[in-house]
């Protein structure tokens, strides 16, 4: 996901896209815990996504207090 795509989201939506995504990393844990995991690079993918999308929400926090 590309941070231009996130800048076109509502607070609300990134929030959401937030606790999707981080659900996504809950179950990708378990998946390797258990063996079950069928790529593991998507572990780290996913919390480089988290990354952006908190970074693109405080940009928007930042942006409206001002």
């Amino acid at each position: 996901m590309k941070a231009s795509e996130l800048r076109a989201l509502t607070v609300d939506e990134l929030t959401r896209k937030e606790q999707d995504l981080r659900k996504e990393l809950f179950n990708l844990r378990f998946q390797r815990a258990t063996g079950e995991i069928e790529n593991p690079m998507r572990i780290r993918a996913v919390r480089k996504d988290i990354a952006r999308v908190l970074t693109v929400k405080t940009e928007k926090i930042r942006e409206t207090a001002q």
